[in-house]
């Protein structure tokens, strides 16, 4: 195996591109890869930061990989841009975010303590993706290439894995469940007998999830470069909203910011040895480089260069192995 420090790209296993290189070449489609191994893509969220693993996901589609993962697994955009990948959509998990989703109509601040909610799950489910992106949410349910959602059960803040959901609304309450954040984006999503917020409260990037399930090998895209992983922002000012939500229950304000909760699991990423690793091979792609987008940011400047920057990210690690 080959490792090296976390690092603007890549970081981890080599395996994890040998092994996605041998699927190409064999050719076989979705679901259908029997070379005894079991391959997931992890796909960070992070709200509007999912710029960038959208266009990672872009990246992906072009290259032919998206039908060579047996499993994905997101949680909040994240989740989103699974979907787009499972769905064939590659190229709009890029596009969605600057052409769509950098506007007022689906975040604005000015909001923030009015009777709307500051994010607009509404016109991401109910006009962005049935007018400019349509998302057929029962395709999920007989997708070859099962997708995994992280939601966080909002009683006590406990990560769960919805999948397997029997038809399509299902499938797009389970969506809007993993971006809710109470006072952001509207209150808890009722499904069963449980309400359930945002999977990244809960889980930001369920790598350990992945492996825990049977995974042998993992793709995990990040929404953070490696700086904005291992140093503190310049900035580390608690916002008002995630104030706010501690109010509501002491921790989630902390826990929403997925930024620090990102850095608990740089162990698992980064060690080779780690336990929940046992013998698994792991692949972390991070940006490399920042454009400065954040979770609520909505300049479409940046958002679509974060998008640019996925793309060169995962072309430049991954082509030249998958193309030998």
């Amino acid at each position: 195996m080959s490792h090296s420090p976390v690092s603007p790209g890549a970081h981890g296993d080599t395996e994890v591109l040998r092994l996605l290189a041998a699927r190409l070449a064999a050719g076989r489609g979705p679901g259908r890869h029997d070379d005894g191994h079991r391959l997931a893509l992890v796909v960070g969220g992070g709200g509007m930061r999912g710029a960038y693993a959208g266009g990672m996901v872009h990246a992906l589609a072009d290259l032919g990989a998206a039908g060579l993962f047996d499993e994905v697994w997101g949680s909040s955009a994240g989740a989103f841009v699974g979907t787009a990948l499972v769905l064939g959509h590659g190229a709009d998990a890029a596009r969605i975010f600057g052409d769509d989703m950098a506007c007022r109509e689906f975040i604005d601040p000015r909001r923030f303590g009015t009777r709307r909610p500051m994010v607009s799950l509404d016109h991401l489910l109910d006009h962005i993706l049935v007018e400019s992106r349509p998302t057929d949410w029962s395709s999920l349910v007989t997708s070859p290439v099962p997708l995994r959602v992280l939601v966080t059960r909002a009683g006590d803040l406990t990560p769960h894995v919805l999948t397997d959901l029997p038809d399509g609304a299902g499938w797009k309450a389970a969506m809007r469940a993993t971006a809710t954040i109470p006072l952001l984006a509207g209150p808890p999503v009722r499904i069963g007998d449980d309400e359930w917020i945002d999977g990244s409260v809960g889980d930001p990037l369920p790598v350990a999830r992945a492996l825990r399930g049977g995974a042998t090998h993992v793709l995990a895209l990040m929404t953070r470069t490696a700086d904005e992983l291992t140093a503190p922002p310049a900035d580390a000012r608690v916002p008002l909203w995630a104030r706010s939500l501690d109010r509501l229950a002491p921790g989630l304000g902390r826990m929403a910011q997925d930024s620090a909760r990102h850095g608990e699991c740089l162990s698992l990423l980064t060690d080779a040895a780690h336990p929940d690793r046992r013998g698994a091979h792991l692949l972390t792609l991070t940006p490399h480089r920042s454009t400065g987008v954040r979770g609520l940011t909505t300049d479409r400047a940046k958002v679509t260069a974060a998008a640019r920057v996925g793309y060169r990210t995962v072309s430049e690690v991954l082509a030249p192995p998958i193309a030998a």
